[in-house]
């Protein structure tokens, strides 16, 4: 696997190695030993065991985030498309970082197989950019309700440029969710 570093040096594109022939492809998607080793030769600390896999399928156009969760169960995710694609987003909500408020994204779809490393300490969303795509995640806590938090995902102060793709299917919890004038060190 290859480890690169975004324009917010924390979060980390992954390209794993696939192997390919006549038959198909084979891809080894998380190996903990590799991937902390690669982690460390980039200078950056190994996460905590991941606890939990989430499995989400959408309709092109659905847009889930920004959503967090607060210490003591912020969560740590690493990302991927199994079916499909979606642009990914992380957003830094930690007060102390000199990116803080910063965003990156990436097209994770099943033509890259591209994987994001997105630490604690981040907002992270997505949209889908066609029907059927199927997006899974490994986090590092357990999901916790009194914990959760989310950003609105059209914020001006973020200016996340979202792809165009004809309009966006928001649930009403996250269209109702609070700019990032109400984060304060709690919440990240």
């Amino acid at each position: 696997m290859k480890l690169i570093q975004t324009a917010i040096p924390d979060v980390v594109i992954i390209e794993p190695k696939i192997f390919g022939d006549d038959r198909g492809w084979f891809m080894e998607s998380f190996n903990e030993e590799r991937f902390h080793a690669a982690l460390k030769e980039l200078g950056l600390p190994a996460p905590r065991a991941f606890v939990q896999d989430n499995h989400s399928c959408s309709a092109k156009g659905v847009l889930r985030g920004l959503h967090f969760q607060r210490a003591p169960h912020a969560q740590g995710k690493l990302v991927r498309v199994v079916r499909g694609a979606a642009y990914d987003v992380a957003v830094d909500i930690r007060p102390e970082s000199s990116t803080y408020l910063h965003w990156v994204g990436v097209e994770l779809n099943t033509q890259n197989n591209l994987m994001l490393w997105i630490p604690e300490g981040f907002a992270h969303g997505f949209v889908a950019l066609e029907d059927d795509t199927h997006f899974l995640y490994k986090t590092t806590d357990y999901y916790d309700k009194d914990s959760e938090g989310a950003l609105h995902w059209s914020d001006a102060r973020l200016g996340i440029n979202w792809p165009a793709i004809g309009g966006f299917n928001v649930s009403d919890k996250d269209d109702k969710a609070p700019t990032s004038d109400s984060l304060s060190e709690k919440q990240a």
